[in-house]
């Protein structure tokens, strides 16, 4: 599983400039509804961290554009969620100015759970700070539910102490498992095993933490859409076999250098919108936990002007309701006249 010096220094070759970002402002945040696990609608604040960038550098993630060179100060961390959660506020509270401005440590009052993503991993020092673990409590002690994100290999005695020092909130961690192939997972630099992932998933359980998991539909070297779809459920059903209560399915998607370079190759294409509806139908068919679509950028997948809103909008309801709904009949699919679906 170990990556050449050579090999990582070719993967820096291809990046391009990051972008020049503020390390006390979050890259980006919002608020937007999640079906919980009792099978009720929550909204979700999501804080998407400035930090330094993921030590991986798995070959298909985009996500460095956003992150810094070097570990952020202390204090800066604190400072981002300070910031995003004064302004959900104050968007809060221009809709329904009846309601009192929020103070330090409040949350949007609609918000009930809280992710902290950083484009890496919440537990690597080098990352966040742990000595802003104490602030970041305080911070978020207010939310049912922190939800932050991971790698497997990461994931130990820091999740422990984060655990108790955000109760009474639950905690998650969100793990990326990618796809259910060592062999795959090697080409793609993620460095960790099945194995690996699912210790590091028995350890959250041991441990009363619920686990989220995300699954890439059709990643670099999967290279058709019968692979993409037989990949897609089978890595659905070994995070629910580890322990996941949900499952995000996120479309490869194309844009960096990178990809760019492997799609030269032939080793990647997006897939279809067609894999990522029948992925998730399959994922919630099987009634073992939530399974959502990411639906960041996905109309980059909508190939037919005369479906594509309305089969987006069918995956939005189905994310919110873990209903399997009738797919959308396209007379210009069936007849493949004038789309690839």
């Amino acid at each position: 599983m170990n990556v050449s010096m050579a090999s990582l220094a070719e993967r820096a070759a291809w990046t391009a400039p990051r972008e020049r970002l503020d390390v006390l402002r979050p890259h980006a945040f919002l608020v937007e509804p999640e079906l919980s696990a009792h099978g009720k609608l929550v909204q979700v604040a999501t804080i998407f961290l400035t930090n330094r960038e993921c030590p991986w550098r798995c070959v298909y993630c985009d996500l460095w554009k956003n992150t810094t060179i070097e570990t952020v100060p202390r204090g800066a961390i604190p400072a981002q969620i300070d910031f995003a959660l004064a302004q959900l506020w104050r968007d809060e509270f221009r809709q329904s100015p009846s309601d009192e401005l929020g103070t330090r440590g409040t949350r949007p009052s609609s918000a009930r759970q809280i992710k902290l993503y950083n484009a890496g991993s919440f537990f690597d020092p080098k990352a966040v700070p742990p000595e802003d673990f104490p602030a970041i409590a305080e911070q978020v002690r207010t939310f049912e539910r922190v939800i932050v994100e991971c790698h497997p290999a990461l994931v130990g005695q820091s999740a422990l102490r984060w655990q108790q020092l955000i109760r009474p909130s639950q905690l998650e961690v969100a793990m990326g498992l990618e796809i259910a192939s060592d062999s795959i997972l090697e080409k793609l630099n993620k460095r960790m095993t099945l194995e690996s992932f699912r210790r590091a998933a028995r350890f959250l359980e041991a441990n009363g933490i619920g686990l989220r998991v995300f699954v890439i539909l059709k990643p670099p070297h999967v290279l058709t859409e019968e692979e993409a779809l037989d990949f897609g459920k089978r890595s659905i059903e070994f995070a629910f076999d580890c322990g996941a209560s949900v499952v995000t399915v996120i479309p490869a998607r194309g844009g960096s250098a990178e990809l760019a370079e492997l799609a030269s190759q032939g080793l990647f294409s997006a897939p279809l919108l067609s894999s990522l509806e029948a992925v998730v139908d399959h994922g919630v068919s099987l009634r073992r936990g939530r399974v959502f679509a990411d639906l960041w950028d996905v109309a980059q997948l909508a190939a037919c002007p005369h479906c594509s809103l309305a089969r987006i909008s069918r995956l939005r309801e189905t994310n919110l309701t873990q209903v399997i709904l009738p797919r959308i009949d396209c007379r210009a699919c069936r007849e493949q006249t004038q789309c690839h679906v």
